[in-house]
């Protein structure tokens, strides 16, 4: 079956009343026939139905052999990072996500954990990677700058140095881009954005084909009480449905968008779907899109930032990404403001880097309200 159809078809009722949804199982705990012997849900926290009916759906979609559902998407990679022991050390992409970044250098020192950022993971030699390395943790396309990891490659390599290899796949999700098919180890998504689709909802997911890894994540996603409740599960499942038809619109949107913003004087665009994007072959290879996410410098000279954004009625101004609605946000005071002025500045996130999350609204609308943005903002 197509993607499409598995997405929608991929749950059963298991209540035998026929529901073409599945159920919403509230309970806490369950009952248990046997003294000796229990089911397979006993307490909630271990197991739900309705999230193990989430979590074999988004198996079936990535092409995994398990799935965690995770209360957001900090607390999957957190879950990926208890992988980690004493003394161990990760490298890390140089723009990921704020929240990762923060977690690393707020919490790894107290538990005797170390990082490294990689400016550039194509050109790394991993031949030379010191022995107390033993993780790495990619996003690609980067948030919010769309740099591209050569996922063959680079996961082929880090494997072949013996280390595990974790992916961020929020801005792609398995509808665009698989990396558990060229080697990685966990996968690990803020569900909040694409899979949910509706800015409704907080969620994560883990997910992983290692029968090594998959006891271990579980403990910790059980001990650490990291779940998912039984109505976001719910409602997980159900933007599920759509998340195809969704991200067909928004990337469609998103590349039109790219493409009027690369013709305004004083804009510098960053999308994987134009042809001018350094990574857009690489992309093209190992992905079958390029998302509804770029984003854009915006020439202070001619433009003032604040008027420009201001004067949008269309985007609203918030961060997040993946809803059905288009969201604009400026990633140096709002999703990676824990950065220090100094780094923000080595890696290119700067004071005028503006970053569009795409909707599914009409494009021509979309488009008449950046323009009009354009002219408000005119110095």
């Amino acid at each position: 079956m197509e993607y499409s159809t598995r997405a929608i078809h991929g749950q059963l009722d298991d209540s035998g009343k026929g529901a073409v949804t599945y159920p919403i199982y509230l309970s806490s705990t369950f009952l248990q026939e046997e003294v000796n012997e229990f089911g397979d849900f006993v307490y909630s926290r271990s197991a739900n139905p309705t999230r193990s009916a989430l979590e074999q759906q988004i198996a079936d979609l990535e092409g995994a052999r398990y799935a965690l559902a995770t209360s957001t998407g900090m607390a999957a990679t957190a879950i990926a990072f208890e992988l980690l022991e004493s003394g161990d050390k990760i490298l890390l992409s140089d723009n990921v996500y704020g929240g990762t970044w923060q977690f690393v250098t707020e919490l790894f020192a107290s538990r005797n954990l170390d990082y490294e950022l990689v400016a550039d993971f194509n050109s790394y030699d991993f031949s030379r990677v010191e022995d107390r390395v033993k993780a790495i943790f990619i996003e690609t396309p980067t948030n919010p700058l769309l740099g591209v990891t050569d996922l063959e490659r680079v996961i082929g390599a880090a494997k072949a140095a013996g280390l595990l290899v974790i992916v961020d796949n929020t801005f792609m999700t398995s509808y665009l881009q698989k990396p558990l098919d060229f080697g990685a180890d966990l996968v690990v998504y803020s569900a909040t954005k694409y899979y949910a689709g509706h800015s409704d909802i907080l969620a994560g997911l883990v997910v992983t084909n290692s029968e090594a890894l998959y006891p271990r994540i579980k403990l910790a996603h059980k001990l650490l009480g990291a779940i998912l409740s039984p109505f976001d599960s719910f409602l997980l499942s159900r933007g599920i449905k759509t998340l195809a038809l969704r991200m067909e619109r928004q990337e469609e949107n998103a590349h039109a968008l790219a493409q009027y913003l690369e013709t305004k004087e004083g804009v510098e665009v960053f999308y994987t779907g134009l042809a001018s994007h350094p990574g857009h072959q690489l992309q093209n290879k190992q992905a079958r899109g390029h998302g509804g996410v770029l984003s854009f410098l915006l020439s202070q000279e001619l433009y003032d930032l604040e008027v420009f954004i201001q004067s949008l009625k269309l985007f609203g101004f918030a961060v997040s990404l993946g809803g059905v609605e288009s969201l604009i946000s400026r990633p140096a005071t709002m999703t990676h403001e824990s950065y220090s002025p100094d780094l923000q500045e080595a890696i290119g996130i700067k004071k005028n880097l503006l970053r569009l999350a795409v909707g599914i609204e009409s494009v021509q609308d979309l488009q008449n309200d950046l323009e009009q943005a354009f002219e408000q903002a005119r110095r």
